[in-house]
């Protein structure tokens, strides 16, 4: 009996490869029911190919992908009841978008009326009712996916595959459809599996993500934790802006130190077990302030000098050269406000809670 309602992916230990190239190495997830998953990296990390192989296209994988309590390892694409959603669309340009949309039904030699029936629930859910009888190039960019999307979910697919398929459109319609998407998604509580290079576009649209590095999982977990705590230095790097220092560290008094070649040391809130790493900053955690000013109890102070400023509206981004490093720090933007000009001499302010240990 098929399942009913949300169902769950596995992905137990999943290798691919093609030829002698290994691009998935190792791969295991569990996938909640009805979750918004991202699978986050950049390119020829292995998420499309990890993407694709949970729909069917390109080698049989060693390892089991299940999907519910089905191994759909071995099975043919159409044997899957995924939809999946391309980076192109991939509409029959010679169609109407009723006719697009209706083509998978019609494939699966759904009755006349049940295809009437679900292809205007389709095209209601993605508000383009009054758009059936146009073709693709009559649309605009956000139209043709909606239209993708319908043809998607009318056949009612227990999982929902999404690849990059917010790169064709510009910078505001991307927020737009992101939304939609992930208002459609939560209507018909349908899990979702979404692959992309964009950090923002995971971060907003996932409940959890997955972040891929030469085919294996660097990390798993909520967009916010992965950010405040990365569990490398890819990771750290690659969700967002970091200043990462190396350098060693020590316990002194009980609590433990980091101290770099260059001479800048701090102490460190986490315990660490190991004597050479990294520590990892974000540059909105830290302060910019003339030399002398003084700082609240606690923070490190490190002077140096402002190499360039970049306004990036809502905030003043700095580079400041300590010694040999040149440290981002951001500071929010208020009409009025001190701007330090190119070559001041300014103090940065390291707060401990806010510094990541990362072993090497």
């Amino acid at each position: 009996m098929a399942e009913r309602g949300p169902v769950s992916v596995r992905i137990e230990d999943v290798h691919v490869s093609f030829g002698r190239t290994r691009v998935l190495t190792g791969v295991s997830l569990h996938i909640e029911p009805g979750e918004f998953f991202a699978f986050l990296g950049p390119s020829g990390s292995g998420k499309s190919t990890l993407l694709r192989a949970i729909a069917g296209f390109g080698p049989t994988p060693a390892g089991r992908i299940l999907i519910g309590d089905q191994d759909v390892t071995t099975l043919p694409p159409w044997k899957r009841n995924v939809g999946m959603v391309f980076q192109s669309y991939a509409l029959w340009p010679h169609m109407t978008v009723r006719k697009n949309v209706a083509f998978g039904l019609e494939e699966r030699k759904v009755a006349a009326a049940e295809i009437r029936r679900r292809v205007d629930a389709a095209l209601e859910l993605v508000g383009l009712s009054e758009f059936g009888e146009r073709r693709p190039a009559q649309l605009s960019g956000g139209q043709q996916q909606r239209v993708a999307l319908a043809r998607t979910v009318v056949v009612e697919p227990r999982v929902l595959l999404l690849d990059e398929p917010l790169s064709n459109l510009d910078a505001n319609l991307r927020v737009q459809m992101r939304r939609d998407i992930l208002e459609l998604q939560r209507k018909l509580a349908l899990t979702t599996i979404f692959v992309t290079h964009d950090q923002e576009e995971a971060n907003t649209m996932s409940d959890r993500m997955a972040v891929l590095n030469d085919g294996v999982i660097q990390q798993v977990g909520v967009p916010m934790q992965l950010y405040d705590r990365p569990a490398n230095l890819f990771v750290a790097d690659f969700l967002g802006t970091a200043n990462v220092l190396e350098g060693r560290f020590a316990v002194e008094h009980g609590r433990s130190r980091f101290r770099d070649e260059s001479g800048i040391e701090m102490p460190i809130n986490d315990v660490v077990k190991y004597e050479s790493g990294a520590v990892m900053f974000r540059p909105q955690n830290l302060t910019i302030q003339s030399p002398g000013s003084g700082h609240a109890a606690g923070i490190v102070p490190l002077p140096g000098t402002v190499q360039y400023v970049e306004f990036l509206g809502s905030i003043v981004r700095y580079a400041v050269a300590v010694g040999p490093h040149v440290i981002l720090v951001d500071a929010s933007h208020r009409q009025g406000d001190r701007v330090f000009p190119q070559d001041a001499a300014v103090e940065v302010g390291v707060d401990p809670a806010c510094v990541i240990t990362l072993a090497q």
